[in-house]
Parts: structure tokens; C-alpha cells; sequence
């Protein structure tokens, strides 16, 4: 087990390499300058050519490709000095560059925004398996009934609609439409602060995120489910006169939960690098949100660093599913 975790571990490690080289090369050879946004924004858009050659001196995008992104690497493990323009900004480790846009480094704009992003993706999850697991096991001992066909036939209908417009959806409704009492003043609020803010203001989001999520954990359960009710150690089970209760959730549960906990660990990792939609509708201003405000203001160094954390946390959910893999079905081992 050790060693297949240190090969995953050294696997993740190149993987998140390769995906940095990408996304520097994908700027750095991108079709227009790297620097012409800031150059934009120092020069309140009168960027002139000869403007925008002296900013990308100062930022070394006419130095070779490899020099820079050896200092990029650099940076992230003991820090370096960055220029934009005329000043000389010091960038402690793990530096992910300046924001163009704030002149903040990114690793302590990301600090403030994980606590966000984190809440919402723990919560949206738990929800994920909290609903869509045991309505899923309920359906699969009924299946073939009537309720089990309206159960799948109504979350199939709601797992086609667009999320973005499902969590649109349920905030008119419960903020403005309803004006549901404790909970239509959305957003993040610190834990520490107060509990009871944090947990009214996420709480849209995770219901959206729960109930549009366990639609597709029903069906992944159901169908797990079934196929492990037909299995000839689950008949042995019962020739044995156990419990019903206990051939369904001691012997049949644990080995349909290794493909659920296969697809959540993934979809999991995805939360964690930042649910776009969730954050920007209900107003929580974590890492999703962040990047997307990224994007509009050209700011590359925060696209950057989101899109290098979002590639950690997806590696990370793997390495942890591969592992919590082998403890649920013993008959994998892995070596």
C-alpha cells in the first residue's frame, strides 16, 4: 500500500508539472501579449508599442521561454523578486505571482478564497451522498415497482435541466420570489465569526448542489445496487436466513459504494478547484468566483494559479479514491 501510494504521489507530481508547462506555454505563446493587459490597465488603455515593449521587459517575456518558467518554478518553492513596470514587488514561497489587477500576490488572495470554496464543495458533497445513496438503495429493493419508475423517471427529468439554470432557478425563488426568512442573504461568511451566518448563507448553495447532485447518485446507486442484489454470495446471504437489513447495507451496500465512491472522489476534486456557477449565483467569492473574474480582467497570473490549483485538488481526489478503494473491496490490492 505504501508504495503504491508514493507512485501515485510521484505520478501526481509529474502530472501537475506537465499541466504547468501547459498553461505557461499557453500564455506565453498565446495571441497576444502577455503584458498587454496590464499595460492596458497602467496606461488606462493607452498601451503604445513602445509602452508595452517596456513592460514586457519588466515582466522577462523577451527572455528565453525556459529562464522563465525555471523562475516560475523557483518562485513556488522559495520566492523571488517580480517587476511590473517601474516597481519591484517581493513574492515570498509559494509564489504564484502579482495580480495584475490588485498588485496582491496570488497565494494570499487563494488563502482567503479556499475557506469559500472548501465550504461549499464539503457541504454540496455530504448532500451528494446524504440523499442520493439511500434513496437509491430504496429504490433498487423496489425495483421493477411503481415508485421505484416514478423515482427515476422524475430525477432523470431533473438531472436534464441545465445546473446553471437549476441554481439560478432556486435562488429567485428562495431570495427574492419567496424572500425565505434566514437564508435569502446568500454568500460566504466566516465560521468563526459566526457560525449561524456561515451556515444561512451557504445554505441555498448546498441545496442546489445536493439536490441536482443526488439525482445522478440515485441512479448511480440503483443501478450498483441492483447488480449487487443479483450476486451469488448475496443469494448464499439469504439462504442463510440473515436479516433483510443486513444482506441490503452490511453485504450489498459496501460493495455497491466502490463505484459511487470512485465517481464522487472525482466529481469532489472538481468542487474543490471551484464551482464557477454555484459561487458567482449565490454570491460566495471562493476560488471559482475568483478565477472567473480572473478571466474577464485578463489578470494571468490568478488564471494561472486557479487552473494549477484546480489540477492539484483533481489529482489529490484520485490518489484518495485508489485508496479508499482497496478498503472498501478487499479483493483489490493493490502493490
Amino acid at each position: 500500500m505504501f508504495a503504491y501510494v508514493v507512485k501515485r504521489v510521484l505520478a501526481g507530481v509529474v502530472v501537475i508539472a506537465l499541466v504547468s508547462m501547459a498553461i505557461f506555454l499557453l500564455f506565453w505563446y498565446g495571441p497576444s501579449s502577455p503584458a498587454q493587459p496590464i499595460c492596458d490597465r497602467e496606461t488606462s488603455n493607452h498601451c503604445t508599442p513602445e509602452r508595452l515593449a517596456r513592460y514586457e521587459h519588466s515582466l522577462g517575456f523577451d527572455n528565453p521561454v525556459y529562464e522563465e518558467y525555471g523562475k516560475y518554478v523557483k518562485g513556488i518553492f522559495v520566492g523571488r523578486e517580480i517587476k511590473i513596470g517601474p516597481s519591484t514587488y517581493p513574492c515570498h514561497a509559494p509564489c504564484l505571482g502579482y495580480s495584475y489587477r490588485t498588485k496582491v500576490p496570488v497565494w494570499d488572495e487563494m488563502k482567503k478564497r479556499l475557506p469559500a470554496t472548501f465550504s461549499v464543495a464539503i457541504g454540496g458533497g455530504a448532500l451528494y451522498l446524504l440523499f442520493g445513496v439511500p434513496i437509491g438503495v430504496a429504490a433498487a429493493r423496489r425495483r421493477g415497482s411503481l415508485s421505484d419508475k416514478a423515482l427515476v423517471s422524475s430525477f432523470l427529468f431533473l438531472s436534464s435541466i441545465p445546473y446553471y439554470l437549476f441554481a439560478l432557478l432556486t435562488w429567485l425563488y428562495f431570495t427574492v420570489i419567496f424572500e425565505l426568512p434566514g437564508v435569502s442573504d446568500t454568500g460566504y461568511f466566516p465560521i468563526t465569526e459566526n457560525p449561524a451566518k456561515w451556515f444561512s448563507g451557504l445554505f441555498l448553495a448546498w441545496v442546489a448542489l445536493g439536490i441536482f447532485g443526488c439525482t445522478t447518485y440515485t441512479r448511480y446507486s440503483r443501478g450498483a445496487m441492483v447488480e449487487t442484489l443479483s450476486e451469488d454470495y448475496i443469494r448464499t446471504a439469504k439462504a442463510k436466513g440473515l436479516p433483510a437489513r443486513t444482506v441490503v447495507y452490511k453485504h450489498g451496500l459496501r460493495a455497491a459504494l466502490v463505484p459511487i465512491i470512485t465517481i464522487f472522489g472525482i466529481e469532489f476534486g472538481t468542487l474543490l478547484a471551484g464551482t464557477i456557477f454555484t459561487e458567482r449565483i449565490f454570491e460566495i467569492q471562493g476560488i471559482g468566483w475568483w478565477s472567473l473574474e480572473a478571466v474577464y480582467g485578463r489578470d494571468l497570473p490568478v488564471v494561472q494559479a486557479t487552473a494549477l490549483f484546480s489540477a492539484a485538488m483533481l489529482i489529490v481526489s484520485n490518489i484518495v479514491v485508489d485508496v479508499v478503494y482497496s478498503i472498501l473491496d478487499p479483493r483489490v490490492r493493490l502493490s
